[in-house]
C-alpha cells in the first residue's frame, strides 16, 4: 500500500542546512495501523505529510497505492489523495459556515457521488452524531467536532487514513471514544491507518510503531492491541456502528 525508499527531507536555514529527515525506509500493507511516535521536531509531522502527498522529499521515493507519488506534481498528488486518501487532523478542519450534514457531504459531492447526503448523514449516525446533523461546528463540543472529522474521513472510503494527533485537543474520556472510533471504522472497512501521536495509550491500539529520532527511524516494532481498552460505558450506549 505504501512504501518508502530513502526518503530524505531537509531544507535551507540561515543557520545552514536542517536535515528533517534522514534516510527513511518503511513499508505499510493493506489493512495495517502504524503509529509514528518520538519526541516534538523529531519529524513525524513532516514524514507524515509526505507519506501523504501533501509535502516531497529531497530524496528517495514514496510509493502509494501503487502510484510512485514522489515523481509527480502538485496536481497528481491531488489527484492521488482525492482517490485514496482520508485525512483527520487535530485542529479538526471543519468548515464553519457549514452545518455538520454538509461538512461530511462537502467531500463527497466534490467527489461526484450522487447520494452524498444519505450517506453522510449515515456516517454521522455511525459515529452517533445523528441528533447532532443540523448544528455547526461552534456549537458542537471539540469530541464532536473530531467525531464529524472522523465521519468525513470515513465517508469517502479512503484506502488510507492519516490522521496528526487526533485527540490532542481533546480530554482524556473524549479522547478514549475518539480512539475507539478510529480503530473499529479502521477494521470494519479494512483501511490503512497511519497516524501520528503523543498519547501512548493511542500508539498501542496500533499494530505497529514506528519511533523517531532526530528525522531517523531508531525503532521499528509490531505491537498488539490493549486488550483492556474500552471506551466509557456513556458512549457505548449510545454508539451505533456496526462492524
Amino acid at each position: 500500500m505504501i512504501k518508502v525508499s530513502h526518503v530524505s527531507k531537509s531544507v535551507n536555514t540561515a543557520e545552514g542546512t536542517l536535515t528533517i529527515l534522514d534516510q527513511v525506509n518503511l513499508s505499510v500493507d493493506k489493512g495495517d495501523s502504524l503509529a509514528i511516535v518520538g519526541a516534538s521536531g523529531s519529524g513525524k509531522s513532516t514524514l507524515l505529510g509526505i507519506l501523504a502527498g501533501l509535502d516531497t522529499p529531497s530524496t528517495g521515493d514514496i510509493s502509494l497505492a501503487n502510484h510512485t507519488i514522489s515523481t509527480m506534481d502538485e496536481e497528481g498528488r491531488a489527484a492521488i489523495r482525492a482517490k485514496h486518501v482520508g485525512f483527520v487532523f487535530q485542529s479538526f478542519q471543519l468548515l464553519p459556515g457549514l452545518n455538520a450534514l454538509e461538512n461530511v457531504m462537502l467531500p463527497l459531492e466534490l467527489h461526484g457521488i450522487n447520494n452524498a447526503q444519505q450517506k453522510a448523514q449515515t456516517y454521522l449516525e455511525r459515529v452517533g452524531l445523528e441528533h447532532r446533523l443540523k448544528h455547526y461546528p461552534k456549537q458542537l463540543s471539540g469530541g464532536e467536532q473530531q467525531r464529524v472529522a472522523i465521519a468525513r474521513a470515513f465517508a469517502s472510503t479512503p484506502s488510507i487514513l492519516f490522521a496528526d494527533e487526533p485527540t490532542g485537543n481533546l480530554d482524556a474520556s473524549t479522547g478514549a471514544t475518539i480512539i475507539d472510533l478510529l480503530f473499529e471504522l479502521n477494521e470494519a472497512q479494512n483501511t490503512t491507518l497511519i497516524l501520528v501521536t503523543h498519547e501512548q495509550r493511542l500508539a498501542d491500539r496500533c499494530r505497529r510503531q514506528i519511533v523517531l529520532e532526530a528525522g531517523c527511524i531508531i525503532n521499528d516494532s509490531d505491537t498488539s492491541p490493549t486488550p483492556d481498552f474500552t471506551a466509557p460505558e456513556a458512549y457505548k450506549s449510545q454508539s451505533t456502528l456496526t462492524h
